[in-house]
């Protein structure tokens, strides 16, 4: 009477090896594969929350500079208007105090300084802000050779090498924001306007 007899062999060692490099390439990739999809996830994360924090500074923006008004001391609501630098007298605290607030964008950093006046009869002193903000950083207005602001004057033409700040009515604020400028998704542009609701235009 034959028996069937079943004989139990492990792998050689060149199955071996076969089976730890494969299994050692899908790990790799594997690994490769969630790697480079965090890494896509976080940069369009951070490119979002840098365009929705731009949007806020941008609000912000137009916000004090529909309230420019004459300064404690008198001094015209207008200072300076030039591409990337806006300063100019509002009360952007509701105190019934107006403040020089001065807008400047600084490489790629947009910065907010506010001067509070002091003393009887008041006087500002630009040498140190009293405050300063970080409105947004990315911004890629300098190196794209975008203003930052533009300016327009009563009748709606666009500032020329002329036109003095008791000209301007309207100012125009936009931002290019881009965490990352080689990478997609690429810069994202804001925009938005405010008319200078406080000049006189009998000067």
């Amino acid at each position: 009477m034959m028996k069937n007899v079943h004989t139990q062999r492990g792998l050689t060692l060149v199955e071996t090896v076969v089976t730890v490099a494969i299994t050692s390439v899908m790990i790799l990739a594997l690994g490769n594969a969630i790697a480079l999809f965090y890494k896509n996830n976080a940069y369009t994360f951070a490119q979002a929350a840098e365009v929705a924090e731009a949007r806020e500074g941008v609000t912000l923006m137009v916000r004090d500079i529909r309230e420019m008004t004459y300064a404690d001391d008198g001094a015209y609501p207008l200072i300076t208007m030039e591409e990337h630098q806006l300063a100019f007298f509002s009360d952007i605290d509701r105190d019934n105090s107006v403040e020089f607030v001065e807008y400047v964008l600084s490489s790629t950093t947009m910065m907010k300084y506010v001067y509070d006046a002091t003393g009887t009869p008041p006087v500002y002193s630009t040498t140190t802000p009293d405050r300063e903000f970080i409105i947004s950083n990315y911004v890629q207005n300098i190196s794209q050779a975008t203003s930052t602001f533009i300016y327009y004057d009563v009748n709606g033409m666009p500032a020329t090498a002329t036109t003095t700040v008791t000209d301007i009515r309207y100012v125009n604020v936009q931002l290019i924001v881009n965490v990352d400028p080689i990478r997609d998704p690429g810069e994202f542009m804001l925009r938005s306007s405010a008319a200078l609701r406080n000049l006189k235009d009998n000067l």
